[in-house]
């Protein structure tokens, strides 16, 4: 405010390589840039800023440009030429989502959309963990819900396990008459792909799609875990010791080497990450991001020893974010546990699309704490509403400026959005592609979130001062009407464009 349309250092950034002070070189492209069209007016402030003011009608065009360039106003090319393997949830496939993957379902299918919307060439990947205890545990629970007995010490228990368990009789009457062993692995080859389809629907309710679903029982069968050792060893990152088989992490600053396979010829689940992140490798992913949950902080060491083990750059080819932990009520939940809350549970209560902009509006490194009944309060209190709310206003202006004869197509000037509130708008407008750029580069969904709320809120004020169609039936409609109505559809496609980038949606009617 008072200070221009935009500012830049440029001039004390280059300073030094003119070989003149700031302010002196910041005095000379004011003279250059008072002469560009559409500037209005350059100011040299402190020690070498430039503040910008644009003519009024070099700022309105913006509203044209954004209408014109609809979904894609705010994509760009600041992430073009990176090819992305992003993974993130990868839940054991033993029971429904719950809380604890919410925040990551929301943030990382975010995530997705905006290195898509920055040019990144991305792949959302699931990695299902469908090999090792997690089997033995689910199968033997099942196994116990049919025969009547306790739940294994780390095995599962819900009303899901009570599902799975008929749908298992359904299939084998004869289960429980099987030897313990067999009767449990044909528990698990029944119950998992009911389980594994049973989330996959969930996140497609969720509005969360992934592109590849990875099997690590598959990455076993393969023999991708003994190629995985015999190229690390070939590396010289691999030692024999004690009967067993490690690599050498410490050589890139893990705490501890790891074991790739025991003393007793069986590998290590360490085994399988590292012939994992190999197979992403191999699939041409120079950029493997991995979202881990809170208990997961000691990944991050492995994690980036493994991939400089495979001759990769720890700091360039991988990034492991770990998400801290969502409560409702104070209660932290877990699917072991009776009581536990599903995502199935808060798409029923709270919904999609509050459920979703909630979890995206704070970093993810940030413990969060959801009241499920703000969330599904409407009142401009509750921030998704208020983003809705404008996105549905801006609709409704263009059905009732339609109604008076307020034709878009049939004038723009510009130079008429003179307003302060038309002035402020369009700044905001503005510097919606810089905000999802910034926001993928970061992978900082909140930023967009954050956005619309400054947006929406900069809408309502000029909502309440600046009139679309005639104030009655007497009055001409004229061209400030209808290029106040292409500002109103500019806010309508930036708000849409942002709400989906947090895959939510943009109603037209509240």
């Amino acid at each position: 405010g008072g200070h221009g349309d935009w500012s830049t250092n440029i001039a004390m950034q280059l300073a030094k390589s003119a070989g003149m002070p700031p302010r002196a070189l910041a005095t000379l492209l004011a003279g250059r840039l008072e002469r560009v069209d559409g500037v209005a007016g350059v100011e040299v402030a402190g020690p070498g800023f430039l503040n910008l003011t644009l003519d009024t009608a070099s700022a309105g065009e913006l509203a044209r440009t954004i209408v014109e360039a609809g979904t894609a106003y705010g994509t760009g090319t600041s992430a073009a030429g990176r090819t992305i393997n992003l993974e993130y949830i990868s839940a054991n496939p033993t029971g429904p989502l719950h809380i604890g993957h919410t925040r990551w379902a929301a943030l990382g299918d975010a995530m997705v959309r905006l290195l898509r919307a920055a040019g990144a060439e991305v792949v959302a990947e699931y990695y299902i963990n469908d090999a090792g205890n997690q089997a033995d545990k689910l199968g033997g629970s099942v196994l116990a819900k049919l025969a009547g007995t306790p739940t294994p010490e780390g095995g599962y228990d819900g009303e899901y396990v009570d599902a799975l368990a008929e749908a298992v009789r359904s299939q084998r009457p004869d289960l429980l008459a099987l030897p313990h062993e067999e009767a449990v692995a044909s528990a698990w080859s029944i119950a998992y792909p009911i389980q594994l389809a049973q989330i996959q629907d969930t996140l497609n309710r969720f509005a969360v799609h992934f592109d590849v679903w990875f099997s690590e029982a598959e990455l076993h069968a393969s023999g991708a875990v003994e190629r995985a050792i015999s190229r690390l060893r070939e590396q010289g990152h691999v030692e024999d010791r004690d009967g067993a088989i490690w690599l050498r992490t410490t050589d890139f600053g893990d705490d501890k080497d790891r074991v790739l396979i025991r003393a007793n010829d069986i590998p290590t689940y360490f085994a399988a990450d590292a012939a994992y992140y190999l197979s992403k490798k191999d699939r041409g992913f120079t950029e493997k991001i991995y979202l881990l949950g809170a208990d997961h902080h000691g990944y991050i060491g492995r994690l980036k020893a493994i991939a400089a083990c495979a001759g990769d750059d720890p700091e360039r080819n991988i990034e492991v974010k770990i998400g801290q932990l969502v409560n409702i009520g104070g209660e932290r939940m877990g699917k072991r546990r009776g009581n536990a809350l599903y995502l199935d549970d808060l798409i029923e209560w709270v919904g999609v699309d509050a459920l979703r902009y909630s979890l995206s509006r704070f970093p993810a490194d940030s413990p969060l704490s959801l009241d499920g009944e703000e969330l599904r309060r409407q009142t401009n209190d509750n921030p998704v509403f208020y983003v809705q709310y404008a996105h549905a206003r801006t609709a409704n202006v263009a059905r009732l400026a339609a109604q008076d004869g307020v034709d878009r197509a049939a004038g723009f000037d510009p130079a008429l959005l003179a307003d302060s509130t038309e002035a402020a708008l369009l700044a905001v407008l503005a510097d919606y592609p810089r905000v999802v750029a910034q926001a993928a580069a970061l992978l900082e969904p909140h930023r967009v979130a954050r956005y619309l709320e400054n947006l929406a809120a900069h809408f309502h004020k000029w909502y309440d001062t600046c009139r679309v169609r005639p104030v009655n039936a007497d009055e001409a409609v004229t061209d400030l009407h209808r290029s106040r109505l292409w500002l109103n559809d500019a806010t309508r496609t930036v708000l849409a464009n942002g709400l989906g980038l947090l895959g939510v949606s943009a109603p037209e009617r509240m």
